[in-house]
């Protein structure tokens, strides 16, 4: 069970990663100027199924393409979802209370994926080399 505060926590782990707080407070996490993982703000294009308003507890990560947007999906339908303002677009969502559904591992892989995406290739692999995954990304 992990939380947003671990989501914090693996994500400025990660090199040069950095965190913005947007105009209303929500977290943005970023290497090199890039996005890989955001609390979105409310839009009109998630919405919670009980009572039709905009969710308010989005968490968007950036995936590496379509595959792995398809993987995550169908891993695990009743955490990961996406709309149609990101259809075709290598994002997946979750919703924070979701977080206590997926373990410590899971988020790792998520984050440092998400991560992966939009940091510079040296820099990536580098990590990977330090992690003996030296050729993952290529």
């Amino acid at each position: 069970m992990v939380s947003l505060h671990d989501v914090e926590k693996i994500a400025l782990t990660m090199p040069g990663a950095t965190k913005e707080l947007r105009d209303d407070d929500r977290p943005a996490f970023l290497v090199d100027h890039k996005l890989f993982c955001f609390h979105r703000t409310r839009r009109r294009d998630a919405l919670d199924p009980k009572t039709g308003e905009p969710l308010d507890d989005v968490l968007i990560f950036r995936v590496a393409d379509e595959e792995m947007n398809s993987m995550w999906l169908a891993q695990r339908p009743s955490v990961y979802f996406t709309t149609e303002h990101f259809k075709g677009y290598p994002y997946i969502l979750l919703r924070i209370p979701a977080l206590v559904e997926i373990d410590h591992d899971e988020l790792y892989e998520l984050v440092t994926d998400a991560w992966l995406t939009q940091a510079p290739k040296r820099v990536a692999k580098s990590w990977l080399a330090e992690q003996g995954l030296a050729g993952e990304s290529e």
